[in-house]
């Protein structure tokens, strides 16, 4: 099958807004201006925003430089940690014709990243939420779309809608091929050995379940274990719970160090024969923990059995290869990859597909039906009922091709020196603590303040335009570890900055000065400290 070219498909001249128009309804193509805010905190060696061409083919004009000047916040203590330097970028023209391949254009060179080069694709970053402009902090919960996201879901459903793989005419056969060229993609991001490998599904959450009820009843028993490990999200939890209700296999937790991370030692001691199934997070959404995942699956695979790894949290943020992992399923949703919400992906290695029996019946699954007999689809196609979300995969290949625009090791790079940052600058606000010190960790910085819930917290911080998130994360288990039943999460992305950091500490000092639990006079300031 050809890979035809996404944006030569979808942004054909006469389908793309202007420069002036509008690239979906209300939401601008690119901000004519963005608002920061001086650091709170010395940003001394951090340099202004990246210029971009003036012209980019087939994409809305984008402001030459990000204006700096903006009103000041309340000064952070002199003992503050200094801003990481960022790698300064330059401008990089971007082709009148893109290649074919969809592999990604480079838009940085390698080893070479700067959040600015981020920050000017995605629109919704340069709002404002209560009069301030939006710092996002809760990608944890979800990720920003970049234009490019933004422009192809809108293109697809003005240029090329149509249902996939059964249809004669031309739509149907671009419409098919931008959806196998997104699978392709997504086995590449992933180091998958096949796109034959990749089954699209609604997010995680989905992708666990099928693989409980697909994979479990034939392979669990009563007596067998499936090891889970206390860290991990509620949806890598309650379908193994379901699906021992019918097996009568049983749900083994694996326990935690002080610190946060797998305690290896236990581990290693509750894997036995029975052990049919490990599942692991590859990264914590509420610890920020990242387990040593290769070595817990080759340990397993020692007792013959299958490890199903959780990327969620992983994807964005670390170059993932699952071969290399070893992982016998991997599970991840785009909405955490920049991608729209309702699309994710499974992958499957070729040993464990023939091990899943089909989970839904319908449409697309089979090859033939009758009443006397009914046979199913070849793999990947027999664990996709019914008709998939076009658009869905759509956004999902257009946000692997902006991502690998980006040198990905760079990106964990910035992203690891921001979080120490923020976790020097956080460690400056009397009463605070991050929960979990785990040495290897993405940037999640879940945290309690002395003397003030979580949703006070969240609902200060949101007042200064501020977004996290506050409760149990659906992590109850890794918080009940540390004594809690909430708290509040700062969690961080490609696109958030060292002034960022410095917009949320000085805000949680004045939250800490005002005397008050969360509450503001109706000023919108905090209150006197009593």
């Amino acid at each position: 099958m050809t890979t035809p070219d996404l944006r030569a498909l979808l942004r054909s001249p006469e389908q793309v807004p202007s420069p002036t128009a509008t690239s979906a309804a209300g939401i601008p193509a690119t901000p004519t201006t963005t608002t920061a805010t001086t650091a709170a905190v010395p940003t001394t060696g951090v340099p202004a925003a990246a210029t971009v061409p003036a012209e980019v083919p087939g994409a809305a004009s984008v402001p030459a430089e990000v204006p700096t000047e903006a009103p000041t916040v309340a000064p952070a203590p002199a003992e503050a940690p200094a801003a990481p330097a960022q790698t300064p970028t330059g401008t990089t023209s971007v082709p009148a014709a893109p290649p074919a391949d969809l592999s990604g254009l480079a838009t940085t060179a390698p080893g070479v990243f700067s959040p600015e080069a981020a920050r000017k694709d995605v629109p919704i970053l340069h709002r404002t939420v209560n009069g301030h402009p939006l710092v996002w902090l809760d990608n944890g919960a979800t990720t920003q779309k970049p234009r490019q996201v933004i422009e192809a879901v809108s293109a697809y459903y003005s240029a090329a809608n149509s249902n996939i793989h059964r249809g004669a005419h031309t739509m149907a056969r671009e419409a098919t091929e931008l959806y196998e060229a997104g699978r392709n993609a997504v086995a590449q991001f992933l180091g998958a050995p096949s796109p034959d490998t990749i089954m699209f599904v609604r997010g995680t959450t989905e992708a666990i379940n099928l693989v409980a009820q697909s994979w479990g009843p034939a392979h669990l028993g009563p007596g067998d274990d499936i090891l889970v490990p206390v860290l991990e999200h509620h949806s890598n939890i309650v379908p193994w719970q379901l699906i021992t209700e019918e097996t009568r296999a049983r749900v083994v937790p694996v326990p935690l160090t002080p610190d946060g991370e797998i305690d290896q030692a236990k581990y290693a001691d509750l894997l036995s024969a029975r052990t049919q199934m490990v599942v692991i997070s590859q990264a914590s959404n509420v610890l920020g923990t990242v387990p040593p995942v290769r070595e817990m699956t080759a340990l397993a695979h020692r007792y013959g059995a299958k490890v199903l790894v959780d990327g969620a949290q992983a994807v964005a943020h670390m170059p993932v290869d699952v071969t290399e992992l070893g992982a016998d399923f991997y599970a991840f949703s785009g909405h955490k990859l920049f991608a729209p919400t309702g699309i994710g992906a499974l992958y499957a290695s070729p040993q464990a597909m023939a091990e899943m029996r089909p989970w839904q019946g319908g449409g697309n699954m089979i090859e033939s039906v009758s009443f006397e007999r009914t046979t199913f689809a070849a793999m990947p196609h027999m664990m996709e009922a019914g008709t998939g979300h076009i658009s869905g995969v759509v956004g999902l290949l257009a946000a692997i091709d902006w991502l690998r625009g980006f040198d990905q090791n760079a990106v964990a790079a910035y992203e690891q020196e921001l979080m120490a940052y923020a976790m020097q600058a956080m460690a400056t606000v009397p009463g605070l603590e991050v929960i979990g010190s785990a040495a290897e960790r993405i940037a999640v910085l879940t945290f309690t303040m002395a003397g003030h819930d979580p949703a006070s917290i969240a609902d200060w911080l949101d007042r200064d335009g501020i977004a996290v998130r506050a409760g149990h994360h659906c992590a109850q288990p890794a918080l009940a570890h540390y004594g809690l039943e909430s708290a509040a999460r700062a969690s961080f992305a490609l696109y958030n900055t060292s002034a960022e950091v410095d917009q949320l500490v000085a805000s949680l000092r004045r939250l800490g000065q005002s005397g008050q639990s969360g509450q503001r006079d109706q000023t919108g300031q905090g209150a006197p400290a009593q």
